[in-house]
């Protein structure tokens, strides 16, 4: 049982003997007595309906899965055109490493992508500039939390991998 945002109950997983389908179907084996036997057929959901368990998901999550969840863990904001290359290069690294990121090169100011990433709830922004690039850097917001500096590329993939290790094994039954 778990519940909603509601508070409301709901029953997710379950497990059915069904001698329904069986009958149906006109299923029979041969018992070790050789004689024939009808089955009883056994039925498990462990997450019920499918819709009913991701929108329990969602509402207890407000949208904001953790981290190992998450379809794109982070996104590559850059400052102008000028880097994209050093945007690419960014998301190669971070290909590399297993982290699902993707990249924001629309010709916008830099604060809209930021809002925008921060509506569409990704984790982690990695806004590159120029100093980023001569560096080798990338500069991290947490969605929700702001700017937590500036980190160098193999940095900020060891800070997702850790932060994934230590929330999937909540999620670990």
């Amino acid at each position: 049982m778990v519940k909603d945002a509601l508070g409301r109950s709901w029953q997710l997983g379950t497990i059915q003997v069904d001698y329904n389908l069986p009958e149906r179907f006109e299923l029979t084996y041969k018992g070790s007595d050789n004689e024939m036997h009808r089955p009883v057929m056994i039925h498990r959901a462990p997450f019920g309906s499918m819709e009913r368990f991701v929108a329990v998901l969602l509402e207890n999550t407000g949208g904001n899965f953790p981290l190992w969840l998450m379809p794109e863990q982070a996104i590559v904001l850059s400052l102008s055109e000028k880097y994209e290359k050093y945007s690419q290069k960014v998301l190669e690294l971070l290909e590399n490493d297993e982290i699902r990121a993707v990249s924001d090169d629309r010709s916008e100011t830099i604060g809209k992508k930021i809002r925008d990433a921060e509506m569409s709830k990704v984790p982690y922004m990695l806004i590159i500039g120029e100093q980023e690039e001569k560096d080798g850097t990338v500069s991290v917001r947490r969605h929700g939390e702001g700017d937590i500096g500036t980190m160098p590329i193999e940095d900020f993939a060891n800070l997702i991998k850790n932060e994934i290790k230590r929330t999937h094994k909540a999620f670990q039954v």
